[in-house]
């Protein structure tokens, strides 16, 4: 694939952010850069690592900022409510807060097990139809959800079983990984459509999510690969999303946010992830999933047409770009210079970019930046051993975004585990690793044919993110 070196490198110059602080795309120092983020890198290192705004703000841009954490840890309840700015809930939903999913604003768990509630992550359910796309079940929707206000019962329970998989490496260690099982127990409206396929997720970490979108869409554009031109067996594209407004010609728009880039931008997130988990509705979307025999949900009371708009909507979304990165550790250890350089030589920087520009922001800290948040927020095609049978958009269902890794290394200080990939199936980075295929299948490769020492230099490096 075509990493944009030379892209990167002419960004740099036409940005002009070079200074002795930052490093230079393309010489190999960005895999030692602890500023992350650039100037937006914070040095914060404890449970509330992810929490922290990037520095620099103004006293209004703080105040903004305060009231979004404060719409983002806020439970809703149900409508008629005393506190009407957060009445609303449901009637179905996965979370009663945005902090439900996101604790600490970091990333989500799935169940240990069949009989374990206790967990952050959202269900999807699609049915394919003749052209490949996804369509909702019909009794269901798009989405299921575990949780109803009083009066309804839940729609379902998501039930996952734990398959233990075992990989035994060239020079005969093993590694255990594991796979989930799904199914939908109880579903309160009858049967689920015979095709569905059902696709559970956890959150995503909420750190840097405004410097991600500040990357130009030029950015994406010269990382593109989409026919493999260049033959290295990585051919990443944009996920192209079709966009028409009412008296409007059809547009399209890159997608760079959610597992499968299927959201352009933090604002569509944000009103996505209040309807579908959180059942509040919002200027973007005024309705709710709700489908026709689910008529007892559709008659109970609403907490405002829409529940959420206006400065209070515009300050959560602002809380989602301002939040910063932690600064990476130990980089000058000999170890994780090691495993930066296997990293590299394994090819893993092929879709796990290292550094890209963003461009104009308000935000002087977050301005005209490189940026090393390792990902090209491409789709890649992971192989069928992470396919979830379902397509999304114009994603098919064994594509996914490259998962940004800055901030991984504090995930388990933040959060108290590391769950990685999309089903959180993969429990330390070893095991996320071994389970690239497709497109990433040649690094996996190289990773596995490295010597165990090799192998542990890599490891932590990525735990030094």
């Amino acid at each position: 694939m075509r990493r944009g070196i030379a892209f990167l490198a002419a960004a740099y110059v036409i940005l002009s952010v070079a200074s002795a602080a930052r490093t230079e795309p393309g010489t190999g120092s960005e895999l030692h850069d602890e500023r992350s983020a650039g100037d937006a890198t914070v040095p914060v290192q404890s449970r509330s690592a992810f929490t922290q705004h990037v520095p620099g703000l103004s006293a209004e841009q703080l105040s903004r900022f305060a009231l979004g954490d404060h719409v983002f840890r806020t439970p809703w309840v149900e409508a008629p409510a005393s506190v009407q700015a957060f009445d609303g809930l449901g009637p179905f939903y996965s979370a009663r807060s945005c902090s439900g999913c996101h604790m600490r604003d970091g990333r989500g768990h799935p169940p240990d097990g069949p009989d374990d509630v206790s967990r952050s992550m959202v269900v999807k359910l699609g049915v394919p139809d003749s052209s490949g796309r996804r369509r909702p079940d019909a009794r269901y929707g798009s989405h299921l959800s575990e949780r109803a206000v009083r009066g309804l019962t839940p729609e379902g329970r998501l039930v996952v079983r734990w398959e233990d998989v075992e990989h035994v490496y060239a020079d005969g260690e093993k590694a255990t990984l594991r796979r989930p099982r799904i199914e939908i127990a109880a579903p309160d409206y009858g049967a689920l459509s015979h095709d569905v396929r059902i696709s559970a997720r956890i959150a995503p970490a909420v750190i840097g999510g405004g410097l991600l979108e500040s990357v130009p869409d030029s950015a994406l554009m010269a990382l593109a690969d989409s026919g493999d031109a260049d033959g290295d067996g990585v051919s990443g594209r944009v996920h192209w999303l079709e966009a028409t407004k009412p008296g409007a010609a059809p547009a399209r728009r890159r997608g760079r946010f959610g597992w499968k880039a299927s959201q352009p931008s933090l604002a569509a997130q944000v009103a996505t992830a209040l309807a579908d988990d959180i059942g509040i509705t919002t200027p973007a979307r005024r309705e709710l999933d709700l489908t026709r025999v689910q008529r007892a949900a559709r008659s109970k009371p609403r907490g405002g047409e829409p529940e959420l708009e206006g400065a209070t909507l515009a300050a959560l979304i602002e809380y989602c770009r301002l939040v910063a990165v932690p600064a990476r550790r130990n980089v000058d250890d000999a170890v994780v210079r090691r495993g930066a350089e296997r990293f590299r030589d394994a090819g893993c920087t092929g879709c796990h970019v290292a550094t890209l520009p963003t461009g104009d922001d308000s935000v002087r800290a977050m301005a005209r930046q490189l940026i090393h948040p390792y990902s090209d927020l491409l789709l890649h095609d992971m192989g069928p051993g992470l396919s979830d049978g379902m397509p999304e958009g114009n994603a098919q269902a064994s594509e996914w975004r490259t998962a940004p890794l800055w901030g991984l290394g504090r995930s388990v200080v933040v959060s108290g585990y590391l769950y990685l990939l999309h089903d959180g199936r993969a429990r330390t980075f070893e095991e996320a690793i071994l389970w690239h295929d497709g497109e990433a299948r040649r690094s996996r490769d190289a990773f596995e044919k490295l010597p165990a020492d090799s192998r542990s230099d890599l490891l932590r490096f990525l735990e030094s993110l």
